[in-house]
């Protein structure tokens, strides 16, 4: 059975114990009484911060500590850590004073955002459990026994059995059925592990040690020492192969949780395509730093009396972690790190407010036997090969211009805009898309392409020579629509061959009204949200002969690919007629493959490719 929703009617120190047989929770203590409804299939009970039961508590309900549960209400409301000594995360209301800060109200979870992915598979795994105990228990009579949670702190021994798609390891204690999430983990790891926040259906903890390693684990893999504290990566301790296999693995529960498809209707994922780099790859890092504590009450603003830590906020905290290094960056990225830390070292004092540093890579292409250009940086990373010298450096002004380069392609963008981290997966992730983009069948009736989402062209210009009407790139931003337009030029494309128009995608079928749905391919390439509803509906609207769709977000895009194979929004009712006043047919898709791309080695993160093509109504 899955939980409902929790209800609490009066806050204060309480304690109680939660039966199997039981659908709901009193708690009580000397003055205060909570009740909790919901149905669960675990015994829990709170353990003790304090003294013995209070007079009249009943048998084994002790008092919590008041101040330490005020703590742990503020972080169950929250969704964050409390903060030390009371403090409300700054202001007079956090720290005492006469003026309180009203709580925000608890934003739901986005979806197919980190928190619902979790959810689900905790979800998936307490039904799991729930299954195999009541195999194991056929013909028995249900225990009521009662199961304490640990302190709020207390560090406890449990065993990994299972790997959220968020890249947290799902793990038991000996003997229980309570889940605890536990970031830098793998199943088989037994781990030490320090419980910070019990929630309705699962404790928060924080990675403390390995005691037994799974045989999956092999920690001299692991190639950053910060590895286990910092956030940025999940698996350096797990074999590529392995992280390809898990990456897969997410692909899968993304369309079983969020496509609202059967089974038949989904084909096999395919296995995830690997990243030539797996360290040195990424080419845009933004470390930052705190500022000092500043009330604009309180006088002039301070600055910064000495050099702060730079780098990423850890995961177990929220202050910035000092971070000397990152091996996932590339080398001129790295470099550029190592110069802007030194940099800090002399110029702190200038800084009120912590900031975010930029560090983008920047490429110099030099064709074999040409001369190299005499601006370049003598810490310039040198990289040739027969065809060409590329000079890699690093920018740090949001506002300049970086170049790439993806095979013979080049493309520039503001240092600061998006563009893809991980170039040395671009050339065959663009040969994917080229293969893959036009149907088996009938490839010469295909014509047209409309890359929404473009951004700065990197679809829309790859993919130019393979359709004769033209391609056609539409974003809503109209500075990547300007740089688009210049890498056009760049590249010898022609406005009959590519141009870009500057609109919202849900308007772009308006701008595409000659394009014969029947010789058109569209490339969807929408941020991590996805694609809303408007823009769906438009687009089977449209109905254009194939789709191909890549995604930051596989949980998201199974959502909008389910919708593309239903032929149906939810909340869109389609009333419009064809011209000659007949009703219009029904657009839906069929999925011809799934599978991911790793841009993102070491990390939980896994791109999505689907290729979609019109049901042909007989």
């Amino acid at each position: 059975m899955r939980f409902g929703a929790i209800r609490v009617f009066s806050k204060g120190p309480s304690l109680g114990t939660f039966s199997k047989t039981s659908a709901s929770l009193r708690y009580s203590s000397q003055s205060y009484s909570t009740r909790f409804c919901f149905t669960t299939s675990t015994s829990v009970k709170m353990a003790s911060t304090s003294a013995p039961a209070a007079a009249g508590g009943g048998e084994g309900v002790q008092q919590i500590d008041s101040y330490k549960l005020q703590h742990q209400q503020q972080k169950q409301q929250t969704g964050k850590r409390p903060f030390p000594n009371g403090q409300g995360g700054g202001g007079k209301g956090g720290r005492g004073g006469k003026f309180k800060k009203k709580g925000k109200k608890a934003k739901p979870p986005a979806e197919g955002g980190h928190d619902e992915v979790l959810r689900l598979d905790i979800e998936a795994l307490m039904a799991k459990s729930r299954n195999e105990a009541a195999e194991g228990a056929e013909g028995e009579e249900a225990s009521a026994e009662e199961e304490i949670l640990p302190e709020q702190g207390s560090e406890v021994l449990v065993e990994v059995v299972a790997l959220s798609s968020t890249g947290d390891g799902l793990a038991k204690m000996k003997g229980s059925d309570r889940i605890y999430v536990v970031p830098f983990a793998v199943p088989g790891d037994m781990v030490t592990v320090k419980a910070y926040r019990h929630e309705e259906t699962h404790t928060v903890a924080d990675f403390i040690s390995v005691v037994d390693p799974s045989p999956l684990r092999d920690d001299s893999r692991i190639q950053c020492k910060y590895f286990s504290k910092c956030s940025g990566c999940q698996f350096q301790m797990l074999d590529y192969a392995e992280q390809l296999r898990i990456k897969r693995e997410t692909v899968v529960k993304a369309y079983k949780n969020f496509s609202q498809l059967t089974p038949e209707l989904v084909p096999e994922i395919l296995d995830t395509i690997g990243s030539p780099l797996q360290y040195n790859y990424r080419t845009k890092l933004t470390p930052h730093f705190d500022g000092p504590w500043n009330n604009p009450r309180r006088g002039p603003k301070k600055h910064l009396e000495s050099c702060p830590p730079i780098g990423f906020t850890p995961k177990s905290a929220r202050k910035v972690m000092d971070i000397e290094d990152c091996p996932i960056a590339t080398p001129a990225v790295r470099k550029g790190l190592t110069a802007e830390r030194e940099r800090m070292k002399t110029e702190f004092s200038k800084y009120s407010n912590g900031a975010t540093i930029l560090l983008r890579e920047n490429t110099i292409r030099v064709p074999a036997g040409g001369e190299a250009p005499s601006d370049i940086p003598s810490d310039a990373v040198v990289v040739r090969t027969p065809e060409y010298t590329d000079y890699k450096t690093h920018i740090t002004d949001n506002n300049a211009t970086s170049t790439e380069h993806v095979d013979d392609f080049i493309f520039t963008n503001p240092a600061g805009s998006f563009f893809q981290n991980n170039n040395s997966i671009l050339s065959p992730f663009t040969q994917y898309i080229r293969d893959h983009i036009l149907p088996p069948a009938n490839k010469e009736g295909i014509k047209y392409l409309i890359d929404a989402y473009s951004g700065s062209g990197l679809f829309t210009i790859t993919q130019s020579a393979l359709f004769p009407g033209g391609s056609i790139g539409i974003d809503i931003a109209e500075g990547s629509i300007a740089y688009a337009r210049k890498n056009a030029k760049l590249n010898n494309l022609d406005e009959g061959q590519c141009k870009f128009i500057a609109a919202d995608a849900p308007e772009l079928f308006k701008s595409v009204e000659g394009y014969n749905p029947d010789e058109t391919v569209v490339v969807l390439d929408p941020p991590r949200k996805g694609c809303d509803a408007s823009f769906l509906s438009q687009l089977l609207r449209f109905g254009p002969r194939r789709v191909v769709y890549v995604s930051c977000n596989v949980h998201t895009q199974a959502r909008d690919v389910g919708v593309l194979v239903r032929g149906e929004v939810e909340g869109v009712v389609d009333d419009t007629e064809e011209t000659d006043g007949t009703e219009r047919k029904k657009t839906r898709y069929e999925i011809e493959s799934l599978r991911g791309f790793d841009f993102f080695p070491q990390t939980a993160h896994v791109e999505g490719v689907a290729v979609l093509n019109r049901v042909e109504e007989r």
